[in-house]
């Protein structure tokens, strides 16, 4: 009769028989794995061409993947179309002048940022003062690069854009209008011209804003000097005695009834148009 633990002994050799196994086999399937990856580095420093080709199904196979999770295709060049730059970046100058924007007017301090550093080398290219073009743009949309007026006028500088198209072509076209910087540059050029046609800043104002043939401008180039003032305080600069005296004298002057301001305004919105069309075919 078979004792009763004579049966321990023989399970106790199968369990070290199956480990002894498994061991083995592990360790001879690492080796082949290492074997493997060995020939395939060789192969592919051997043959570039099949390197090149498994870095670019890898990259498309991450880029599927990354799509699957993210919802969309990556795009690393967009950052290269915002209009944006780090305030913290620019001189103390135009610096403060951007923040100062953004709060008044409610809007990102890195786009103005980038507004304002350019604002800065249209004025010097365009030898004039950086802070009136500014100024021109808050009167003109408070910064807001969309900006359509009734007559279309548009963009940050509301350029007539239908009257200017060959200031737009160097731009790619006309739709280059709602893009900041090109706006901006067609705008200050425009700007300077008819300020060098009238020979002052107020009769360029006025030329600008489509009155060049009215009594008054409605007060559009006091409100362009008061906030050209306000920026040159902010970038530090003084402003000349006889720029603030114009601009208080231009208040006075404007329409004094209801009545007259109102036929004005009419007049001003009928005129606009032709107005910059004839300045236009004169520059």
């Amino acid at each position: 009769m078979m004792k009763p633990r004579n049966w321990v002994a023989p399970v106790r050799t199968f369990a070290s028989d199956v480990t002894e196994g498994f061991l083995e086999i592990t360790h001879n399937s690492f080796a082949l794995l290492g074997l493997t990856v060995a020939f395939a580095a060789i192969a592919l420093l051997s043959q570039p061409e099949w390197r090149s080709k498994g870095e670019v199904q890898l990259r498309t196979w991450l880029q599927e993947r990354h799509v699957a999770v993210v919802g969309f295709t990556p795009e690393p060049a967009a950052i290269e179309r915002s209009t944006a730059t780090n305030p913290k970046e620019l001189p103390k100058e135009q610096a403060s002048v951007a923040y100062w924007i953004s709060k008044k007017y409610r809007v990102a301090p890195e786009p103005i940022a980038a507004l304002v550093a350019e604002a800065y080398i249209q004025g010097e290219r365009q030898r004039m003062d950086p802070t009136l073009i500014l100024a021109v743009m808050a009167v003109e949309s408070s910064f807001n690069p969309f900006a359509q007026s009734s007559v279309g006028a548009q963009g940050l500088m509301q350029v007539m854009t239908r009257v200017h198209t060959e200031k737009y072509q160097s731009f790619g076209g006309n739709h280059a209008a709602f893009d900041p910087v090109s706006n901006m540059r067609v705008g200050a050029a425009i700007l300077k011209e008819y300020i060098d046609l009238t020979g002052s800043v107020e009769g360029g104002l006025k030329y600008y804003v489509g009155a060049a043939n009215l009594a008054s401008d409605g007060g559009y180039g006091a409100k362009v000097l008061a906030e050209h003032q306000r920026l040159r305080q902010i970038a530090g600069k003084n402003t000349p005695t006889t720029t603030i005296k114009r601009a208080l004298i231009a208040k006075r002057q404007i329409t004094p009834t209801a009545n007259e301001t109102e036929r004005e305004a009419v007049a001003a919105t009928t005129v606009k148009d032709e107005t910059q069309v004839a300045l236009n075919s004169n520059l």
